[in-house]
């Protein structure tokens, strides 16, 4: 599996038998170059991780990309005139050859006094990498060898950072959500300070394929 980080959330995750784009969003940068996908998947409907401006660019250069999406993006996207697949956890979708589970189903709540938190899916690629969106989603009975963790957010501390890694237990942490942050080298720290027995922290290049 070959993986490119284009910033924050985005994901390009390069697999045997396709390629799928994940939360290309506001605080990503270089996606919009990215050819041949068979699929784009949006966690949910926050900016950062769905652009709504250079979406159509990428959709457009993409035509045979299946656009997927938790219902209430879905919906949204739909009113700009994007059709695109509603998932909830529970399916599992073959996009291109790749096995793609869906999991989780709300997004972290930052603070009780803020509205509710809106849906959230959470994907597992190929039963390998997991990109949890923004949750802390961990999957029952599943093994992750490669996490997508959150590094930082109005919702997340380092703390509790540390205990999904650990709680998850995967052969290979890969950093994300970091845009935030003015210094995420700071937590990247702790990751690997803190990381489980049998987990390394890899922190990718952006832009930058790197095979995990």
């Amino acid at each position: 599996m070959e993986v490119v980080h284009f910033g924050h959330a985005c994901l390009l995750v390069q697999t045997d038998s396709s390629r799928l784009l994940i939360d290309p969003g506001t605080f990503s940068a270089g996606f919009e170059s990215v050819r041949e996908l068979a699929a784009v998947l949006i966690t949910h409907q926050h900016l950062d991780h769905v652009d709504f401006e250079r979406l159509p660019v990428l959709l457009a250069a993409n035509p045979d990309a299946e656009l997927v999406a938790d219902t209430a993006s879905a919906e949204q996207l739909g009113e700009r005139g994007h059709h695109a697949r509603a998932v909830t956890p529970g399916e599992v979708l073959d996009l291109g050859g790749t096995s793609v589970e869906v999991h989780g189903g709300l997004h972290a709540h930052a603070h009780p006094d803020l509205p509710p938190p809106v849906p959230n899916v959470a994907y597992l690629v190929d039963g390998r990498l997991l990109h949890p969106g923004d949750s802390l989603h961990v999957p029952q009975d599943r093994t992750v060898d490669v996490l997508a963790l959150p590094t930082g957010a109005p919702w997340l501390k380092a703390a509790e950072a540390v205990d999904y890694m650990r709680a998850v237990k995967p052969r290979l942490t890969v950093p994300i959500h970091e845009a935030t942050l003015s210094m995420p080298e700071l937590n990247y720290r702790m990751f690997d300070a803190l990381a489980p027995s049998g987990t390394t922290l890899n922190v990718l290049p952006r832009g930058e394929a790197v095979t995990l």
